[in-house]
């Protein structure tokens, strides 16, 4: 299930009344019609922006918010008040909107002409008026939603309605999310489990447990054929060491691992699978760790996560979602080792061997190491360090009550010296706003050591994916102090048990 652009849908509902005339919805539609085609040319591949008729009554409002909850294809809608559209007509469809909903104030111009103001003009421009009614209507009601305002030919305005449609195909992501675990979560780790339960109900996600002798069967039954063909494109795709080429004298292992990107990817896809975990103390019959598998499958867009993380995993998996098309690149991560020198502030971050190449900064190299963990033989990995961008790292803790976010605002940079004996790919970043803020935050915050990392999404795309699933969001960033952090997470807790007992 490698991520493509989609049929997923939001929607663009343009509110009014019949009062106007036909002549003026005539205007209406087509200005809203401009709108639209504005805001989607700037929405990117994961989602298309569709245009719905003018809305003047409350049964078609209704019959439209019904129509959105029933379509798989629509994952939100954003709303625009043209003229103005009595809100009392639109409380039988708000009241059945489940779907995130992000409320537009915007106009059809962006400056008045003064000289030529008439009231016709007046009559037809009443965004200003229409949409205040609107929020009345949302707030009274307790309705969840984005709001942004300004023209839509502004780039700020652009930039905040893409990072809620990104945030809506995560959150459609969650929903739909069928997550593959081989073998159970590594032993006594705490952060690796959580409700499965809960997760479903919360986000619609499915998470199962197979047997790892299942994927060996997998694994075992691949042909000849297909693993050739794989191996020639390692060697197309990647600089190859010289001992894992044809002939080399460790190219059996590529062979095999091959053989296990061919085996995961085929029992991903049968299973309708768009994230796994595994765990390298749960190999079964399994010869390597899968390294190179993992990092390919990532790349295409699958959730992973490590040791059977499934939270992680799942989290992913959506955020690859929200970033395609997106410069940057997104992977599983974990913060490995510090450097505390006083002018440097630096974390390392890897995870033995599954790191996603999307953020390479060069292309990689495909070699072969001992692991010296999970008494397997010696694995094949891409190696590489991550391209320097301003990023996020982002994990999914589960706190008994609730679900918690935790984010961070970090920059990768390029490692101070080489690393010519570390054999992983790595990630090395500079987290807001010091490293020491930054991990008593973290720590405070109860986050977990797995997280996602992603060049490609800021902090907004968070902001809106955690409204949408009714969920904590904990940012660190360059303003935060530990001692309002805590406070933070005090208001925060009592809210969300304040919220549950409603």
């Amino acid at each position: 299930m490698p991520l493509a652009p989609t049929d997923s849908e939001v929607w663009f509902l343009t509110g009014s009344q019949s009062l106007y005339g036909e002549d003026t919805l005539a205007q209406v539609a087509a200005q809203s019609q401009q709108i639209c085609e504005t805001i989607g040319a700037d929405a990117g591949p994961a989602a298309r922006i569709v245009w719905k008729p003018v809305l003047t009554e409350a049964d078609a409002i209704r019959r439209m918010c019904l129509d959105a909850e029933a379509d798989d294809r629509c994952i939100g809608l954003i709303a625009w008040m043209h003229t103005f559209s009595p809100a009392k007509m639109w409380i039988s469809g708000l009241g059945s909107l489940r779907k995130p909903l992000l409320h537009l104030h915007t106009q059809a111009h962006r400056g008045l002409p003064w000289s030529t103001i008439d009231m016709d003009f007046m009559n037809l421009n009443q965004a200003a008026h229409g949409d205040r009614e609107f929020g009345h209507i949302q707030s009274r009601l307790g309705v969840a939603r984005k709001t942004v305002a300004g023209h839509v030919s502004s780039p700020d305005v652009a930039d905040r309605i893409a990072a809620w449609t990104r945030a809506a195909v995560g959150r459609a992501e969650f929903a739909r999310l069928r997550l593959a675990r081989f073998g159970d979560n590594m032993r006594d780790v705490a952060v690796t489990e959580g409700d499965k339960v809960e997760a479903q109900f919360r986000f619609g996600t499915s998470v199962n447990t197979y047997g790892v002798n299942e994927l060996v069967e997998a694994v075992d039954a691949v042909d000849d054929a297909t693993v050739l063909a794989l191996t020639r494109e390692y060697a197309d795709s990647y600089a190859l060491a010289a001992e894992l080429r044809p002939g080399g004298e460790r190219h059996a292992s590529l062979r095999y691992a091959a053989r296990i990107e061919a085996g995961l990817r085929g029992f991903l896809t049968a299973g309708g699978f768009g994230a796994f975990t595994t765990n390298f103390e749960d190999l079964g019959g399994l010869r390597q760790l899968p390294g190179l598998a993992v990092q390919r499958l990532m790349a295409d867009g699958y959730g992973f996560g490590g040791e059977g993380d499934w939270k992680t995993s799942a989290l992913l998996r959506a955020t690859k979602a929200m970033a395609l098309g997106l410069p940057g690149g997104t992977s599983f991560m974990e913060d490995y080792t510090y450097d505390l020198a006083p002018d440097s502030g630096l974390i390392l971050g890897a995870h033995m061997l599954e790191v996603c190449p999307s953020l390479a900064a060069t292309t990689p190299s495909c070699e072969i190491h001992p692991l010296s963990i999970g008494g397997r033989e010696d694995p094949v990995r891409l190696v590489f360090d991550a391209a320097p961008a301003p990023g996020v790292v982002v994990g999914l803790a589960d706190m008994g009550s609730r679900f918690r976010l935790v984010a961070n605002r970090i920059d990768v940079v390029g490692p101070p010296e080489p690393l010519p004996m570390l054999p992983v790919a790595r990630a090395v970043w500079r987290p807001e706003p010091d490293l020491r803020t930054s991990a008593e935050a973290w720590l405070t915050a109860g986050a977990p050591h797995h997280t996602v990392l992603s060049t490609a999404l800021g902090r907004e795309e968070f902001e809106d994916l955690a409204d949408m699933l009714a969920m904590e969001l904990a940012f660190i960033d360059a303003d935060t102090t530990v001692r309002r952090f805590a406070q933070e997470l005090r208001w925060n807790q009592a809210y969300h048990r304040l919220a549950d007992a409603l």
